[in-house]
């Protein structure tokens, strides 16, 4: 348990004088700095207060929860590619209930020390999905937020995403959005993310992350077997990030509602060109698995490059990209 005379930090307080205002408001997150961390990459924040302060992070995103508990995919599960890792780890976790059991206090405190925590919903289905809301919404009244995973496979329907199309995500954003009053983010497949993007703001979606990993494969050419367990998984790092920046750029285009920005990034500069794009906070995902300050390094060097831009506000460089 981290102890909280490291001091407590609101999400509002004022800059050092001379240094440019870093707070955002992503869809009623109120942060400090715009600098989160991925869902699966950070475990539930815990596991990383050896390395640092993470009350010196914007927010954190928990390991995506289901209601009920879930196994996950056999090992092997990960595999590195030239600038990235495919995963098929399949959601592992513990059920919401146990999750709180054993995180909810910590979770609680480093929302008191300045970070806020958003809390992922998991499911196969719209309707575990809204389980996992309502769950989160009984349990969990200290988390800024609940981000709902629509990249998840939707197994009634043949394992596609849960919110790959504007009338899926529609259904989902239905089926929970009146189970909470939080503000829910939600975190999309990276496809027909414009469409599907106003089709969520349609239906009471506060912000959205984007992207999720990008389906793809690795084989051993000496076994001719896949290199995890399943033919496919989620291809993230450096190789998606311009990517990752074009589909920000697209979904900011297309809607009016906070973007949170990821994929891929690993520097100052990743991030700055997130905010560029559109994203109001950008998440730090695999950057953590090989170094775990990377989210706290970006996050301190980030004023650095507002300040360069001749900027006083990060906000005002939201969507600044000019072409």
């Amino acid at each position: 348990m981290v102890s909280e005379s490291m001091g407590e930090r609101r999400a509002d307080e004022r800059p050092a004088a001379g240094a440019p205002s870093m707070a955002v408001d992503l869809g009623g997150v109120r942060m400090a700095n715009p600098i989160c961390t991925a869902a699966g990459t950070f475990g539930y924040a815990a596991q990383v207060e050896g390395f640092f302060d993470v009350a010196r992070l914007g927010a954190v995103t928990c390991k995506g929860v289901a209601a009920e508990p879930w196994s996950g995919n056999p090992a092997p599960r990960l595999c590195e590619t030239c600038s990235g890792i495919i995963n098929s780890v399949g959601l592992e976790n513990p059920g919401v209930r146990a999750f709180v059991d054993d995180y909810g206090e910590y979770l609680e405190g480093l929302e008191r020390r300045g970070c806020r925590v958003i809390v992922q919903a998991a499911g196969h289905s719209p309707a575990e999905l809204a389980e996992s809301v309502r769950l989160f919404d009984e349990l969990a009244p200290w988390a800024s937020a609940i981000e709902v995973n629509v990249s998840c496979p939707n197994l009634e329907l043949g394992g596609r995403p849960l919110g790959g199309t504007a009338a899926d995500a529609s259904e989902v954003m239905r089926a929970v959005r009146p189970l909470t009053s939080k503000p829910l983010l939600v975190k999309m497949a990276p496809a027909n993310v414009a469409e599907v993007a106003r089709a969520l703001e349609a239906e009471g979606a506060d912000a959205l992350s984007l992207i999720n990993t990008i389906p793809a494969m690795s084989i051993d050419v000496r076994t001719r077997r896949s290199r995890i367990s399943r033919p496919t998984g989620g291809l993230s790092g450096p190789a998606i990030h311009a990517i990752a920046v074009r589909m920000v750029w697209e979904a900011a285009s297309a809607v009016s509602i906070p973007i949170n920005g990821m994929g891929g990034v690993e520097t100052v500069e990743d991030a700055a060109e997130m905010i560029l794009a559109g994203a109001t906070a950008v998440t730090v995902g695999t950057a953590t698995l090989h170094d775990p300050l990377a989210a706290a390094r970006i996050a301190d060097g980030l004023p650095a490059w507002v300040a360069s831009q001749g900027a006083t506000d990060v906000n005002d460089l939201i969507g600044a990209f000019e072409c």
